[in-house]
């Protein structure tokens, strides 16, 4: 497929407003096409997020995203936030195990925004995430999630 055909794969699958998309505890995860490049594109250098190739590992396993927020079996973890070196409750990830790994972000009650979601090559970055703190539901920094 070319890179338009997959991005109007993201948009029809992911990005429509009349098929909404809910997690395993009906958290709706809003989409949207601007995404499609956090999303799957890697970057050349880390330090500088220059997001810059293509990311043909991603664009192969976008279809798993839904599976993923669905799967019952999917290890809940606290996000990271890399800005601020710290766990954020607000932000959850959904890890399976096969090391794909998709994160969302709360915008309210019952109501989160993709993030981002690949699999993990590094079998240290798998440990770290297993160790990160569990995600617990109704708890967000000490605001209510759910």
């Amino acid at each position: 497929m070319t890179e338009e055909q997959l991005r109007l794969l993201w948009k029809e699958e992911y990005c429509n407003p009349d098929k909404p998309i809910f997690t395993l505890d009906r958290i709706q995860v809003r989409f949207f096409e601007d995404m499609f490049n956090h999303a799957f594109y890697e970057s050349d250098n880390r330090k500088a997020r220059d997001k810059s190739i293509l990311s043909f590992n991603r664009l192969e396993k976008m279809l798993r995203i839904k599976d993923t927020l669905t799967d019952p079996d999917a290890i809940l973890k606290q996000g990271w936030d890399r800005d601020k070196k710290m766990y954020d409750g607000a932000r959850r990830v959904a890890f399976i195990k096969d090391s794909y790994m998709v994160v969302i972000r709360f915008t309210g009650h019952l109501k989160a925004k993709f993030v981002t979601a690949y699999e993990i090559q590094s079998e240290r970055t798998i440990q770290i995430i297993k160790e990160s703190p569990d995600w617990i539901s109704g708890e967000t920094n000490g605001k209510s999630k759910l």
